[in-house]
């Protein structure tokens, strides 16, 4: 079975920003209790107030299902609280791994 990636970019206000890095550390412990298939994930800073998260899932089923549960737990709502806006959301397949 192949190594699911979630790729999302979304937008971050200036004044949220310390929320966005504050919060991560407890959406990632949440994610690793809460979310089967949960393998790792990265969070990229993009020019112009925008970010990358790259989450690895164990499949695409354990993704869709993480995906359905949304902001259950604290560390995860702080966390996509302090989003903007969306920008784009993909999923793909690891191809080096």
């Amino acid at each position: 079975m192949s190594t699911t990636v979630e790729l999302t970019r979304f937008r971050v206000a200036p004044e949220r920003v310390e929320q966005l890095l504050t919060s991560r550390a407890a959406m990632l412990a949440d994610f690793k209790a809460d979310r089967a298939g949960f393998l790792g994930a990265r969070l990229v800073r993009l020019p112009d107030g925008e970010w990358l998260d790259i989450v690895e899932w164990r499949s695409s089923a354990d993704f869709a299902e993480s995906s359905a549960k949304g902001a259950n737990l604290p560390g995860i709502k702080a966390f996509f609280e302090s989003i903007e806006s969306l920008v784009s959301a993909e999923e793909g397949t690891l191809a080096d791994g």
